[in-house]
């Protein structure tokens, strides 16, 4: 596997908005019909579920997307932030279109497969932005897509088994990425601290490293040295 072909990724997503008192009225019927398959009892109410209202792309919006990009053993980090999230989608693909569009390249994520890739293509098609080839998986094969997942190749064909990016970092002792907020509290963070993107993207692009220490010990290859993992500001 040629890592340097590699494009690792993380995805943060919040509520469209910060309550679900402030959803218009059409929303908020969509919302109840949600809530309603989503509950585990009676106390799960419309309004108490709404903070898992960032995981539905419907619901939710990208905040931040971290990516990460190995060239000759030193990984760079950077990041596309932005309350507009429509500013952020067309940063990103742009990325994509301009340094990631050929058929030797491929996107990393962590339950990428389920989460972050679909997730943003769905909000590419709300913005109306042509998804770039690399991401669009309609209409190809499986063995055509481009999509690596970490979660998944560590489940080596067992379906039923889901694995957490922190215990995987746990168990091949690479430095936690949580030692701050985690992806429950990103939804807080962002409404309840005037949208504190920064802290987000630290959390986002810390992320997005473990993802790339992970794949290289699954090639049996050294980790990362600290002096190695570079910064870039957009």
């Amino acid at each position: 596997m040629e890592l340097e072909n590699i494009l690792f990724l993380d995805i943060e997503t919040v509520g469209g908005t910060a309550t679900y008192d402030e959803l218009d009225e059409r929303m908020k019927h969509f919302w109840d019909i949600k809530a309603s398959q989503i509950a585990h009892s009676e106390d799960d109410t419309p309004e108490k579920l709404y903070s898992r209202a960032a995981i539905y792309a419907e619901f939710g919006k990208i905040v931040c997307i971290s990516v990460g990009y190995i060239v000759q053993d030193k990984v760079r980090l950077t990041s596309f932030a932005d309350d507009d999230e429509k500013k952020l989608l067309l940063a990103f693909a742009d990325l994509l279109n301009k340094h990631f569009n050929t058929p030797k390249h491929q996107l990393c994520a962590h339950n990428g497969k389920e989460f972050d890739f679909p997730y943003i293509c769905r909000r590419m098609l709300i913005h109306n932005i042509p998804i770039p080839f690399i991401l669009n998986s309609q209409g190809k094969k499986p063995w055509e897509t481009t999509f690596l997942d970490t979660m998944e190749l560590w489940k080596f064909g067992d379906y039923k088994h889901y694995t957490s990016l922190d215990l995987l970092a746990n168990i091949f002792h690479i430095p936690s990425p949580k030692d701050d907020i985690n992806g429950s509290q990103v939804h807080e963070t962002y409404w309840k601290e005037n949208h504190n993107l920064e802290r987000i993207k630290t959390y986002c692009e810390k992320d997005v490293l473990t993802i790339v220490q992970l794949m290289r010990r699954f090639n049996h290859l050294p980790l990362i040295e600290d002096e190695n993992i570079l910064h870039i500001q957009q």
